[in-house]
């Protein structure tokens, strides 16, 4: 009697499903290659975290120094300040701006007419594709003393319309986020747009023979419908707790604000670039991947365990 045949396993059957779909493979081959060219050979740098470096003996000859620049960063008396910055700026990107795009989501969900469907997402997702050099050079148009929209309103209305908003302090964060808002929230629509238009209809036709409301319908079916994707949206934007942005916050950075404005990311350009510790600014880089990474795997096993959503 003939012994059953075993089923390839492993690397054998993953070498010929490669073959038998090698088209898709080779499309795929670019986009490998550029995370690997750009992504995880520059990785080998990271080494220069840990050691003074010279110019003359180059990243791997240079000497080792261990932890001194993580120690530097600490004992600095601006790291406090900087670490809640970052957080605070992080914190409202991240937990304060995510029901916005799922809102806005839902209003389009809502929307019969498909072309007038499409004139909004399009408007929508139009400030995403302008740089914050042009989004700040408008904000400073607008927020301007004596000529900005905005102070000329507030003279028309009798007050004083000589103020510079951007370099008062309390008016930092409301123009930091709803700056955000105003250019991410369209583009960041789109996934949680996809993850309605992929709920079953028959639910909702099922919700309405039952007499349920439109509230209801997106209370008990559209929102549990989205909730997977808004969870991974969530984990992987926690890889980003200590990276608030810079191109946004470099901009808005005033003398007036450099209490609340000061970033990491900023802080990394200054002692990295402008001052020359390239050695300093890759602990700190390192620092934020490092950080960023716990957070994703641990929150990643929290949701898999409360939620059974997850990114693996």
């Amino acid at each position: 009697m003939k012994a059953k045949e075993q089923p390839d396993r492993g690397w054998p059957r993953l070498w010929k499903r490669m073959m038998r779909h090698y088209q898709l493979y080779l499309m795929l081959l670019p986009c490998i290659l550029f995370f690997v060219v750009f992504s995880y050979v520059p990785m080998g740098g990271l080494v220069l975290a840990f050691k003074e470096y010279q110019f003359n003996r180059g990243i791997f000859g240079s000497p080792w120094i261990g932890f001194t620049y993580f120690e530097m960063f600490f004992q600095d008396p601006q790291s406090l300040l900087i670490l809640r910055n970052t957080l605070m700026i992080s914190a409202m990107k991240v937990f304060l701006a995510l029901p916005f795009p799922i809102l806005l989501a839902l209003m389009f969900n809502e929307v019969g007419n498909g072309k007038l469907r499409n004139l909004f997402q399009g408007i929508a997702y139009l400030p995403h594709f302008l740089s914050w050099v042009i989004v700040v050079g408008i904000l400073q148009r607008l927020l301007a003393p004596d000529t900005g929209l905005v102070n000329e309103f507030i003279a028309w209305l009798g007050g004083d319309g000589g103020t510079f908003f951007l370099m008062e302090e309390h008016a930092f964060y409301p123009i930091m986020f709803w700056s955000y808002i105003w250019k991410d929230v369209g583009w960041s629509s789109i996934i949680y747009f996809a993850a309605i238009m992929g709920i079953n209809p028959a639910l909702y036709e099922a919700a309405k023979i039952d007499g349920a409301s439109k509230w209801r319908q997106i209370w008990h079916i559209t929102l549990p419908g989205i909730r997977p994707t808004v969870i991974i949206v969530f984990i992987l934007s926690l890889g980003n707790i200590l990276s608030a942005g810079f191109d946004q916050i470099y901009l808005l950075k005033t003398p007036g604000n450099m209490n609340l404005s000061e970033i990491l990311d900023t802080y990394i350009i200054y002692m990295g670039l402008e001052s020359g510790q390239f050695g300093f600014g890759t602990a700190m880089g390192l620092m934020q991947g490092v950080i960023g990474l716990i957070l994703v795997l641990s929150v990643n096993r929290v949701a898999r365990k409360w939620f059974g959503s997850s990114l693996w």
